[in-house]
């Protein structure tokens, strides 16, 4: 007898930022660029993101925290879904995420932040790709964290434990995956831009203005 027809699983690539406020974004960069410089910075990074985002197939939806849905689509068009952050840390805020995108029956589910202008559409797309034959895909980033996890099923472990903020937090994760006996996939290193020491890697950031780079 043959088994009832399932939809397939849609994927769904997940933005995580945060609504542009002077002296609320960028933080550690106030010192270089200032608290308005700051916030032009970020908004600028996020758009970059967003470009290489929209070229992608399936779902994208912003998770977002400040503001309100309201200014979110103001800022950034309604053509894309925008969904509070929830959460203390930033570990509970990407378990929810995931945890949500799951629970509305997605296959493959992509996080990735706007931290980071090496960031490409291949990137993503290669992600994607990789969750066909692993269980977690990760983008290192040279700060010790991490640029991009993609995962194909709900891994608690992976959020738990894990010091945020430091430079252990690669580290930290690979370990958590191998605990889990986790198959696991890793992109190219990359440069986030998180403090003044980082904003030697701004060439990057024009190379990205092109879409299909």
């Amino acid at each position: 007898m043959l088994e009832p027809w399932k939809p397939v699983n849609k994927m769904r690539l997940i933005v995580f930022t945060r609504y542009p406020e002077a002296s609320r974004v960028k933080t550690r960069l106030i010192p270089a660029l200032g608290e308005k410089g700051a916030e032009i910075f970020h908004r600028r990074m996020v758009e970059l993101t967003l470009t290489k985002a929209r070229t992608f197939g399936g779902e994208v939806e912003v998770h977002f925290s400040g503001g309100s849905h309201q200014l979110m689509k103001g800022w950034l068009g309604d053509q894309l879904q925008y969904r509070k952050q929830k959460g203390a840390s930033l570990g509970d805020r990407l378990y929810n995420a995931v945890v949500a995108a799951f629970a509305e029956n997605r296959g493959k589910v992509v996080v990735i932040g706007t931290d980071c202008p090496g960031l490409t559409a291949q990137h993503i797309d290669r992600a994607f790709y990789l969750l066909d034959r692993s269980d977690l895909v990760l983008g290192p980033a040279f700060d010790g964290g991490y640029y991009l996890i993609g995962l194909k099923k709900v891994v608690k472990e992976l959020f738990s434990g894990i010091n945020w903020g430091s430079d252990l937090v690669y580290r930290q994760t690979l370990e958590a995956a191998e605990r889990a006996n986790l198959r696991i996939a890793e992109l190219e290193k990359l440069a986030d831009i998180d403090c003044p020491s980082d904003l030697t890697f701004l060439a990057e950031i024009k190379n990205s203005l092109n879409p299909n780079s």
